[in-house]
């Protein structure tokens, strides 16, 4: 492999500590959860070897994690994939809605924030 090839790989295995790191996870953990080998994982992040492209698309789907950022060091803009499934589902509902139970949920949904804010506030 060439110097740059060497340094890339690097440069990759270093952002992806950076990313598992960032959601908390041991390498233990994430090996376990995606079905390889710590050690495996190990080498993922010391740049000896590479995590397949399945492995990587499920590392942005199921753990959140910015494989655009992991791969080429661009940051993602936090758009609507970054959304919990839970958040999703709430989206997908609220859609399904006629324009009476939109209004309806918008008011619950002003409601339960005031009350939060005023717990916040101690008023």
């Amino acid at each position: 492999m060439s110097t740059c090839g060497r340094e890339l790989l690097f440069l990759i295995a270093a952002r992806l500590r950076e990313e598992r790191e960032k959601i908390g996870e041991s390498q233990g953990s994430i090996a376990e959860k995606f079905g390889v080998s710590t050690r495996t994982w190990g080498k993922y992040e010391r740049g000896e070897t590479m995590p397949d492209a399945l492995t990587l698309s499920r590392l942005g789907g199921e753990l959140g994690i910015d494989v655009t950022y992991v791969l080429t060091g661009q940051k993602t803009p936090h758009a609507v994939d970054s959304i919990s499934m839970e958040e999703q589902k709430l989206i997908e509902n609220y859609r399904a809605m006629d324009e009476p139970a939109r209004l309806n949920i918008q008011a619950v949904g002003d409601a339960f924030a005031q009350s939060k804010l005023k717990l916040k506030t101690g008023n």
